[in-house]
């Protein structure tokens, strides 16, 4: 039996009078690579939030590396970094001051500070714009930097909030690749998206989410058995009688 890294126990959020989680309860393997799918506004970003801890739920328990994340929050903290939906760099910093400031704050010693960040930059194809600032650098640079920067510490849990929202094609493969090495490298890697080919793509297995609530789970394949259908587009056509709308 496989050692869970994530645990989430009948997880519900409430804001007022809206419920964006509403009793999710899902189990993510240590070394897998998970990915929770949806639509915009499923509660998909409120479920990262709750799992990184900067979120409190309404009710239900979750564990992240062993640890309650409500009792331990610095032990949960030192295991996971996090890429958020909303890219959070310094724009009158470049790209690498950026990452390296964040391994700073992490208090790494230097020489293994500068071999992850000449990694990232690399890995990320980066390089060529390092040392530009990052202001003036496009949505999609922008948000490779910020996956760098949530990173760059090596943790051994990433947490990837639509990671490839707003890039080209070839940068999008460029961090495909990158999130399968983190894989190989047996992290524990839950991602969000609501691009299917991305989810069919990379995951080891998919938890489909609408309205707060998860409505199906299994691997890709299992998936597309379960409901005879062709794509992950079609399960979720047929599970919600929705289409999700991808960004271009």
């Amino acid at each position: 039996m496989n050692e869970a890294a994530i645990v989430v126990e009948n997880v519900t959020k409430r804001f007022e009078d809206i419920t964006a989680v509403d009793g999710l309860s899902l189990t993510v393997d240590k070394g897998e690579l998970f990915g929770l799918l949806g639509p915009n506004g499923a509660g998909k970003t409120t479920t990262i939030n709750i799992l990184c801890g900067l979120l409190e739920p309404t009710s239900g328990s979750v564990k992240v590396g062993g640890y309650d994340v409500r009792k331990e929050p610095n032990k949960v903290r030192k295991l996971i970094g996090v890429s958020p939906q909303e890219t959070a760099v310094y724009p009158h910093l470049t790209g690498k001051e950026n990452i390296e400031l964040f391994g700073n704050l992490h208090t790494m010693p230097r020489e293994k500070l500068k071999g992850n960040v000449d990694e990232l930059l690399q890995k990320l194809s980066l390089r060529e714009h390092a040392k530009r600032r990052a202001g003036g650098c496009s949505g999609g640079m922008m948000r490779r930097i910020n996956l760098a920067m949530s990173l760059v510490h090596d943790p051994e849990i990433a947490f990837l909030d639509e990671p490839t929202v707003g890039m080209d094609p070839q940068s999008r493969r460029a961090v495909w690749d990158f999130i399968r090495e983190l894989k190989k490298l047996n992290k524990t890697v839950l991602l969000t998206t609501h691009y299917m080919e991305e989810a069919e793509e990379l995951c080891d297995r998919v938890g489909i989410i609408d309205n707060g609530k998860l409505i199906s789970l299994g691997t890709p394949q299992q998936l597309k058995k379960q409901s005879n259908a062709r794509n992950l587009e079609e399960v979720f056509l047929q599970l919600t009688g929705k289409r999700i709308r991808e960004e271009v």
